[in-house]
């Protein structure tokens, strides 16, 4: 019999979390829930166990080292394995140029965003390297490859570090079966936007990547043969409102 694949998602309450969750029940994984939300995470739980998923829930704050060990234990401890680490958990913060740039806002986004990338990767690598093999998939950005003033300095620097980590992965675990990629999606359609000084309308979210976008991209990428790694993988909207801004009037 085949054995069950086992997903662990950090910033599954909502977004691309969320609908990385969504995804990858469909094509047959367990999935392990994490975030600060346990009430989110529950809600997602409940909905994918009402459609005949598996789903189970593990609160966690990724900027905890030692939590973030603790929960790790406790999904080798009830599943056995981990086959895939979505690294979804990400925040960014108002203050983001470099005029009002505080030590809190660099810190949290710091924390949040590269910090915790480390501890869940780095938690996750021991079981991977004794099952010779494993996926591990960082929730980058557009900022991460191409600055940008939008997003801010801090998640700029965050995630652009995030996507060097996530290639030396690769640089050294290759060996040992494990592959990881680095997804650098532009303006998905997710609860961050509504930190932006100027939060988008309705009408341009609507014209942005969803959740459920990314979604189909992370089961995508799971399900390659083990053989296939893409390192990182940079999509956008259609309409790139980096793009339009830009053409002549």
């Amino acid at each position: 019999m085949a054995i069950q694949k086992v997903a662990w998602i950090t910033g599954a309450g909502s977004g691309i979390g969320e609908g990385a969750a969504g995804a990858l029940v469909k094509v047959g994984m367990k999935v392990v829930l994490s975030g600060r939300r346990k009430g989110k995470l529950l809600e997602v739980a409940d909905s994918i166990k009402s459609n005949g998923g598996d789903a189970i829930v593990q609160e966690l704050d990724v900027s905890n080292a030692g939590a973030v060990r603790e929960v790790v234990e406790a999904i080798k401890t009830e599943c056995g394995r981990i086959d895939l680490l979505v690294h979804s958990a990400g925040l960014n913060r108002e203050k983001r140029v470099w005029s009002n740039t505080d030590k809190d806002s660099w810190d949290n986004v710091v924390r949040v965003n590269l910090d915790g990338a480390f501890y869940c990767c780095s938690a996750v690598l021991p079981i991977m390297r004794e099952q010779r093999e494993g996926t591990i998939i960082t929730i980058s950005s557009w900022a991460g490859r191409h600055p940008s003033l939008v997003a801010g300095m801090p998640y700029s620097a965050s995630k652009s570090a995030v996507n060097t980590m996530t290639e030396t992965i690769n640089m050294e675990e290759c060996v040992n079966g494990i592959r990881a990629c680095a997804i650098c999606p532009g303006e998905v359609a997710t609860p961050i936007l509504d930190k932006r000084p100027q939060p988008p309308t309705a009408e341009d979210r609507a014209k942005m990547l969803q959740p459920e976008d990314l979604g189909e991209i992370i089961a995508f990428i799971a399900q390659l043969p083990p053989r296939v790694c893409i390192n990182d993988l940079l999509v956008s909207p259609t309409w790139n409102r980096g793009y339009v801004g830009r053409l002549p009037k």
